[in-house]
């Protein structure tokens, strides 16, 4: 599968990492075009890179990994019809007060999906950090396997984005639909925590929309 991403910091290059190894084909890309990322390139073999406007046809599947504030920009036309991978993650200090966000009343994958109302967003990749990763891709079956929360409106692209995730290395639960994603997004049980499917499970089911914990946690 050809899978292009789009922000080539430390997360699309971590993906980019473990699609490679699965035998699939990356493409990274980032606002400021190829010549900035001819570092990456090297550091990632067999990686490709392109222009932001490349990564969105080339890929079967389009993960997006940039700063909220900059979701507006992503090129809806050349999304049109694609899965749309949404690594998103509100942090107001990087990315501004966005009322309804800080409302509760809507979701950042609602946000993105109401920009690419012809794609299909489905969230993922938001609440593991890069290292992890990289270090924690187990094989299928393995007692140590960890699980990542998946949730889009569409059951057959949740199903195709969980299978991406098992050929990667990491075990998938379905959080439910875009407007459920909030249950993984920052500040949220299991907002970059280490769990196996049991464990995600109930971290996701404990989740209370208007209750953080404590901030910067999830970084120990």
């Amino acid at each position: 599968m050809k899978i292009g991403i789009i922000g080539a910091g430390f997360i699309g290059r971590a993906v980019a990492q473990l699609l490679l190894q699965a035998g699939h084909e990356a493409m990274l890309s980032n606002s400021r075009g190829p010549k900035t990322l001819t570092s990456v390139a090297a550091g990632i073999r067999g990686s490709q890179i392109g222009t932001l406007e490349q990564a969105a046809q080339f890929g079967d599947m389009v993960l997006v990994a940039i700063p909220l504030e900059h979701y507006r920009s992503l090129p809806a036309d050349l999304l049109k019809g694609k899965i749309v991978l949404d690594a998103n993650n509100y942090y107001p200090d990087r990315d501004g007060h966005i009322a309804a966000l800080d409302r509760r009343q809507t979701t950042t994958s609602r946000l993105l999906a109401e920009h690419l109302a012809q794609s299909t967003v489905v969230k993922a990749f938001n609440s593991i950090p890069a290292a992890d990763l990289l270090s924690d891709a187990r094989p299928r079956g393995a007692d140590d396997r960890r699980a990542l929360p998946v949730a889009s409106d569409d059951p057959a692209a949740t199903q195709r984005v969980a299978d991406l995730l098992d050929q990667i290395g990491f075990d998938a639960v379905d959080a439910g639909s875009l407007d459920d994603s909030w249950r993984f997004e920052r500040a949220k049980p299991a907002y970059c925590v280490p769990l196996d499917r049991q464990g995600l499970t109930q971290a996701l089911a404990q989740a209370q929309r208007d209750v953080e914990v404590e901030h910067g946690s999830w970084r120990h």
